[in-house]
């Protein structure tokens, strides 16, 4: 019984307190909206750069992105030409040959490509 009645005004105190507790997260919000900036310009001119540049990878996503950013038109990106299209190339090129020449005349097309 005696434990009771100390518990009484620990709970009393408790409930007393909350109001001054429930009241402390409000002014969180209001903190972090004060913190949420405007993006600054580099930020939003690397956030169109980036736009710009979807798709690209590796080096010529950096090369674009870094002319983009510098103000720079970007260059035209280079369309490689796959080993199939080598081959028929250097093929046409070394038409007529026959043997040992062909193999030579190809090789030497290929590795210069």
């Amino acid at each position: 019984m005696k434990l009771r009645l100390q518990f009484v005004p620990v709970m009393l105190a408790a409930l007393a307190c909350a109001p001054a507790f429930a009241a402390a997260p409000v002014a969180a919000p209001a903190a972090t909206a004060a913190k949420a900036k405007a993006p600054t310009a580099q930020q939003s001119r690397m956030a169109t750069c980036s736009a710009q540049n979807k798709g690209k990878k590796g080096a010529d996503y950096k090369a674009a992105q870094s002319a983009c950013l510098k103000g720079q038109a970007a260059a035209p990106a280079t369309a490689k030409t796959t080993s199939q299209q080598r081959m028929a190339a250097c093929s046409a090129q070394n038409k007529g040959k026959k043997g040992a020449d062909y193999k030579a005349a190809q090789s030497a097309c290929l590795k210069k490509s």
